[in-house]
């Protein structure tokens, strides 16, 4: 059995896409819609650059959907691969929107739109410069937690990403995240200051909740027959109105990708599919468990070459 899978921000680059917008109507036709719904040209700034816009959050999120929705259509009618036998559909943060968009539970338009707004708020949330994020590679969660717990005291950081084996994100204040990273070095814990401006998945987003919660109940979700994991549980959700609590919550929320990927396999999946931008969640699924196949698909070639 196979999911598919949608990566996050992160995975962004300029040009991405542009082999399938060059051979395919339906991807011109899909990136003239999201300039038309969004009142501005989101397919120059993919396309073309520059890339300081294109990193903007706010461009970033609807930019990656755009694009995983894109090839997802192009597998799905132009090359008739049935993706909707996928046992489920799953995404890393915002590549959720990408996953239930793509499952049917929300029109292609209202996707763009909601994450414009995500993208907006999660940026605004804290003032520019005083939130961050930290990697901490080769490490795991309860040592991690064990630490945050022992000084919480004298700082406060949150686990905002359970990515993988050996590979997790935290997120808190600057002056916080500088106490943290000295209390990793004390410990020899190897750690990386990640190039982003705003402390994701954290309760340090807690304006952009709330924007996120009136906007999100003003959506119309679908009942759709395909099965999401949720980045906030890590299990399988299908009911509409539990999907939408679950999105609202995961703008403070860690993101379980490790523990999402091994549910999967722990219920027969052995295939994994990432449609989008680059390989990131490919790479993570890979730590987690070696023997599972994977397909990325970033290309024509890459479809051509894909078995379900």
């Amino acid at each position: 059995m196979f999911s598919v899978i949608f990566p996050g921000q992160g995975s962004q680059l300029v040009g991405m896409g542009k082999e399938f917008y060059n051979k395919f109507d339906l991807v011109k036709n899909l990136f003239k819609e999201a300039d038309e719904t969004l009142n501005f040209s989101l397919s120059k700034l993919v396309l073309e650059g520059p890339k300081d816009e294109l990193d903007l959050t706010a461009n970033t999120q609807p930019a990656i959907f755009l694009i995983s929705y894109s090839i997802f259509n192009v597998i799905t009618k132009e090359f008739k691969i049935d993706l909707n036998k996928a046992k489920y559909f799953a995404g890393h943060s915002l590549g959720e929107y990408s996953a239930l968009s793509c499952a049917g539970y929300l029109s292609f338009s209202d996707t763009l739109r909601i994450l414009r707004i995500r993208g907006d708020a999660m940026q605004n949330s804290v003032p520019k410069g005083q939130g961050g994020m930290v990697a901490v590679l080769g490490s795991t969660v309860e040592i991690i937690e064990k630490i945050l717990k022992d000084n919480e005291s004298s700082f406060k950081a949150q686990i905002a990403n359970d990515n993988s084996e050996g590979q997790i994100v935290l997120s808190g204040r600057i002056e916080d995240l500088d106490k943290l990273i000295l209390t990793f070095k004390e410990k020899a814990i190897k750690n990386i200051k990640l190039p982003v401006s705003a402390p994701f998945h954290c309760s340090l987003m807690s304006k952009a909740t709330t924007i996120m919660s009136k906007e999100l109940n003003k959506l119309n979700f679908n009942q759709a027959d395909n099965a999401l994991i949720s980045n906030v549980s890590a299990k399988e959700i299908s009911n509409t109105n539990e999907l939408k609590e679950l999105l609202i919550k995961q703008i403070e929320n860690r993101v379980r990708w490790r523990e999402s990927v091994i549910n999967m396999i722990n219920n027969d999946v052995n295939h994994f599919i990432e449609i989008g931008p680059g390989k990131v969640l490919s790479g993570l699924v890979k730590r987690i468990n070696k023997d599972v196949k994977i397909n990325t698909i970033n290309n024509q070639g890459d479809i051509e070459g894909l078995e379900i």
